[in-house]
């Protein structure tokens, strides 16, 4: 843990406040768990675990062919490349507040308006502390996808042009959509899996839509994504 992202400091300096909100007895029990409130905001869940990733996005169900996985990881690891460069704007705006708000309290002479002035230096500090730990997931994400993307990519799809594979992929989705269907699925959800896999069929027949890339069947799993 970088002292960045170390808020223990913070959390003991935030105790002697908590008296307007907490009674003594809380606040005594709060100051024995600060080193254990302190491990537990470092190892929380932020985002998706590689587990998470491999099953709940990657599912064979949803995403049955390498193309149409390794396409999925393109588009999360975008988002995350996005809001890492949002929260660093961020990040450097709420620094400069930092600045703003210490060089304020050097001329102010006022003790209430003092007071409200380190409120919000600590408030600021703890937001600091917080963007960093989020960004340092948000780039955990963004190198995990990276290299399920590389374990994907077996040149058997195109990574260059999204749209190349996706005729086998919604060919294969849909099939594992209509086995799914039962006899209480939804009117509007059977109509739409049945005539866009019908339209799929049809364009296939015309020659206006090819496959280029093996399916993962519904009920067999990918050796490479199931290790």
């Amino acid at each position: 843990m970088t002292d960045k992202r170390d808020i223990q400091a913070i959390t003991s300096a935030q105790v002697q406040h908590l008296d307007k909100i907490l009674d003594k007895k809380d606040i005594e029990e709060f100051r024995k768990l600060i080193p254990e409130l302190k491990d537990t905001w470092v190892k929380r869940q932020i985002y998706r675990t590689e587990t998470e990733m491999r099953l709940s996005v990657l599912n064979d169900g949803r995403h049955p062919t390498k193309g149409s996985k390794y396409w999925q990881c393109v588009r999360e690891q975008s988002v995350h490349f996005e809001q890492l460069l949002t929260i660093s704007f961020q990040g450097r705006r709420n620094a400069v507040a930092i600045k703003k708000i210490k060089k304020d309290l050097e001329k102010c002479e006022d003790p209430l308006e003092i007071e409200l002035q380190e409120v919000d230096l600590d408030e600021k500090i703890y937001q600091q502390a917080n963007m960093e730990l989020v960004a340092k997931d948000r780039m955990r994400e963004i190198e995990h996808w990276s290299r399920l993307k590389k374990e994907l990519d077996d040149g058997t799809f195109d990574t260059q042009n999204v749209n190349t594979h996706q005729t086998k992929a919604y060919a294969g989705f849909l099939s594992n959509k209509k086995k799914s269907l039962r006899e209480t699925t939804a009117a509007e959800d059977v109509f739409n899996v049945l005539t866009q896999l019908s339209t799929l069929h049809r364009l296939k027949k015309e020659g206006v839509l090819k496959e280029n890339e093996k399916i993962i069947s519904h009920d067999k799993t990918s050796p490479e994504l199931s290790k």
